[in-house]
């Protein structure tokens, strides 16, 4: 190879450190070309022609916000130079296009650059192919991606791809595929296949509808043409700062962490730690998330992480004495722990131990084209008499990439049920970041997702085709809801069941359901064991809707359209809504529970002396499965329809209900549960129930009311009906909340009507001794 064709070359690591400069930085292509115009820094340029290297310095710097290096800056200028417009149909022998003309090479060094002359950059370039070519690194949707790449491979500009363009693009697809270290084995016929299927209407050519549709239902093309980097990073280490209350030590150079505050770094999926000054030498010998060729998926091997685990060896259960040097080892996957000695008489394959139901091993994920060979074989070792529409549906599965560009495909150890990790880092003050880490680290990374970025749609596409996982949602009510809103959006064939890591204060539907009022730094391995040992059950939903008297009269938006725990009117909502903008206002005032509670009693004790919902009943109407509550003879400032028993931090405004003396009459109300009720006598023996479509309708008398039953002096609210549907007709503003969330409501009808089940997870029940159960026996006959 000349001098001049290795200069033309851009290496893969080039490419991908391109687009992490991209990815920083707040400018799009559209915010550069306005500097071509007026005053801007480019005007001297015309947009339609061409630009000399430091134009195009000027150029990147622009759009990037940095400043290049000057041998990348020059070698990318090059690259374009060397564009080549019309590709051979035997491309496959020459050095590999990138998008926009940029040539592809399995290494380059920095040194062999600098050893390059510059005599070899061309004098200009043309600014459309820049253009194009950055356009693809910006962030946005697929199908605008897999558009400027179709643009930049129909090289004669015709509008669709003929064979030595589509070969092209395979060859593209192949050097990617070496470059990710994937099993390329028999992997260009199948590529060629999969280029023959996206031809739809079978003309020799592919349109632009026809790539695009091939490129987000079939095949994994984000990932293929080197867009999407996701997959890249498999083996790196993902460094945070640690403090060590222990002593510690450097996995690197073998000495101990020494110092005041954050020590060293450790790698939050293997916990391989070092000294800040050795991290640059560290190995990339971090955990494989995935594997990259089928042969190696049949069977796993402990993930051996030496020293810095002052635990007991899980074999001889002596103490390993870290303190003494890095001895020790300790499995990231299946989590034993074992001295030097006994770890060298353990057998090599690991089972994931305690937590093979949850995780998804490495050996379970594989690139979707290799997950595609694997089918064909078996296809082509099977019967030969399989019905066409079958083979095209398996293949279709074999196929299938997530919108989101994963391009991996799952497929679980039989008889378990891998566990979806959704984290809302903002619950619970910094709780909801250190569980994401946490968990990280426990479970295979690929299963565990941060919301903030783009909420649960990527992780709920990639987990799509596995049967019987379960989520667990990391966060407050509100992070449960939106979960459960984009699993139904989603249109699962199974709705996966939701069990819930409380974080934060309130969590009404966790203390339902046994998983508490909060996380407190219990063991996540105990809480994943309490997942393992729940109970699927249904959750009623339901609908809410708002219809205002006046359309043009303002007020403020309504939170949800869903109810999944309570709704509320007046009183509450009122302290609610108080609390809620004084948060807004002052957040560094309400970091506390403890603070919480205080602002909470305030509120409520001003609102005792203010009765800013008094005489209620004057300005509302309820009606139960249409019949007509009548609110004259109580005095009423609050009314709440309850889905759970539970609101306001675990307040249950329904109370305990009697049990009745006649075994008769319990049969009966249990073969009726969508009996409406609303007689005082029959409300007595009403019982609340996640599942039985029904909502219980409670009225409150004021705010010291509300205040007892929120800390536990007095048991309930005034029970009023227990029904299927109901309809609120309010004649002036009144405070509002749905599952805690209030509002400003103008006059209006307000629609409460049942949607769905979803199934749900219950914890196991709480571990009693024998002490315990005697006191409560005991209670239980007093009562009685």
């Amino acid at each position: 190879m000349t001098n001049q064709e290795k200069w033309a070359n851009l290496s893969p690591s080039e490419f991908s450190q391109l687009q992490k400069y991209a990815e920083y930085s707040t400018k799009k292509i559209r915010d550069v070309l306005e500097e071509f115009h007026g005053n801007g820094v480019l005007a001297k340029y015309n947009p339609e022609g061409t630009i000399d290297l430091e134009g195009f310095k000027l150029f990147m710097k622009t759009f990037l916000e940095a400043d290049l290096p000057e041998e990348f800056c020059e070698h990318l200028f090059t690259s374009f130079g060397n564009k080549v417009p019309h590709s051979s149909p035997l491309v496959k022998n020459k050095p590999q296009l990138l998008p926009g003309g940029l040539r592809i090479s399995k290494s380059m060094t920095a040194s062999r650059l600098a050893a390059l002359s510059t005599s070899h950059i061309p004098e200009v370039i043309q600014l459309k192919d820049i253009v194009c070519y950055l356009s693809l690194l910006e962030r946005g949707r697929p199908e605008d991606k897999l558009e400027f790449m179709f643009r930049l491979y129909d090289t004669d500009g015709n509008g669709y791809l003929d064979s030595s363009e589509l070969e092209n693009i395979i060859t593209q697809m192949m050097h990617v595929a070496e470059y990710l270290e994937w099993d390329v084995t028999e992997l260009s016929p199948i590529l060629h296949e999969m280029m023959e299927e996206i031809d739809y209407d079978h003309d020799g050519t592919v349109s632009l509808e026809e790539w695009i549709q091939g490129g987000m239902t079939t095949i994994p093309l984000l990932v293929l043409l080197g867009l999407e980097n996701n997959v890249k990073d498999d083996g790196q280490h993902v460094w945070r700062l640690k403090h060590f209350n222990k002593p510690a030590y450097c996995n690197l150079c073998l000495n101990m962490l020494i110092g005041v505050g954050k020590q060293g770094l450790s790698c939050s999926f293997c916990k391989y730690t070092v000294h800040e000054r050795c991290v640059s030498r560290a190995p990339s010998s971090c955990i494989k998330t995935y594997v990259k060729s089928k042969k190696n998926a049949e069977v796993m091997h402990h993930f051996w992480v030496e020293g810095n685990c002052p635990k007991k060896c899980d074999k001889c259960h002596k103490t390993i004495k870290c303190y003494q040097g890095l001895t020790g080892l300790h499995c990231v996957w299946c989590q034993i722990t074992m001295h030097n000695k006994c770890a060298s008489h353990l057998k090599p394959e690991c089972d994931c131990g305690a937590l093979k139901d949850h995780i998804l091993p490495p050996t379970t994920i594989c690139p979707v084209v290799l997950e595609r060979q694997a089918t064909m074989k078996k296809e082509k070792s099977g019967s030969q008499q399989t019905n066409k529409l079958s083979d095209r549906n398996k293949m279709q599965r074999a196929n299938s990439v997530t919108v989101d560009g994963q391009g991996l495909q799952i497929t679980p150890v039989p008889n378990t049920h891998p566990l979806l990790v959704f984290v809302n880092p903002k619950s619970g003050g910094k709780q909801g970041e250190r569980i994401y880490r946490k968990f990280q680290y426990l479970l295979n990374p690929r299963q565990v997702y941060s919301l903030a970025g783009n909420g649960p749609m990527p992780g709920l596409n990639f987990f799509r085709d596995v049967p019987d996982f379960r989520v667990l949602a990391c966060g407050g009510d509100g992070t449960v809801g939106w979960i459960l809103d984009c699993i139904e959006k989603a249109n699962m064939i199974k709705h996966p069941p939701v069990a819930i890591l409380p974080l934060g204060t309130g969590n009404d539907l966790a203390r339902c359901l046994r998983w508490g009022g909060g996380y407190e730094g219990e063991n996540l391995l105990k809480i994943l064991k309490d997942i393992e040992n729940s109970t699927e059950i249904l959750l009623d939903r339901w609908k809410f809707e708002v219809i205002p008297n006046d359309k043009d009269e303002k007020g403020d938006p309504v939170p949800y359209s869903i109810i999944n725990n309570y709704f509320s009117i007046g009183v509450d909502a009122s302290i609610a809504h108080r609390f809620h903008i004084m948060r807004e206002k002052h957040p560094e005032k309400f970091n506390s529970r403890m603070k919480n509670k205080f602002w909470y009693f305030e509120f409520g004790t001003s609102e005792t002396f203010s009765a800013t919902c008094k005489k209620l009943h004057e300005s509302i109407e309820i009606e139960c499965d249409g019949i007509q509550l009548d609110l004259n003879n109580v005095s009423l400032e609050g009314i709440g329809v309850l889905n759970i028993p539970s609101m306001h931090g675990g307040s249950n405004l329904w109370g305990d209900t009697k049990k009745r003396r006649s075994h008769r009459r319990i049969e009966k109300n249990r073969s009726d549960k969508r009996t409406t009720v609303t007689d005082a006598k029959e409300l007595k023996f009403a019982y609340q129930d996640l599942s039985d479509q029904l909502v219980e309708v409670v009225g409150l008398e004021g705010a010291m009311e509300m205040g007892q039953i929120y800390t536990g002096l007095k048991s309930a609210g005034k029970r009023l009906a227990q029904c299927a549907s109901v309809v609120i007709r309010t004649s002036k503003s009144l405070p509002m909340q749905v599952d805690g969330e209030p509002w400003m409501q103008t006059p209006c009808t307000i629609k409460i009507t049942h949607k769905n089940q979803v199934p749900i997870l219950m914890g196991p029940p709480p571990k009693t001794g024998l002490f315990s159960s005697i006191i409560k026996k005991t209670r239980n006959h007093s009562k009685e």
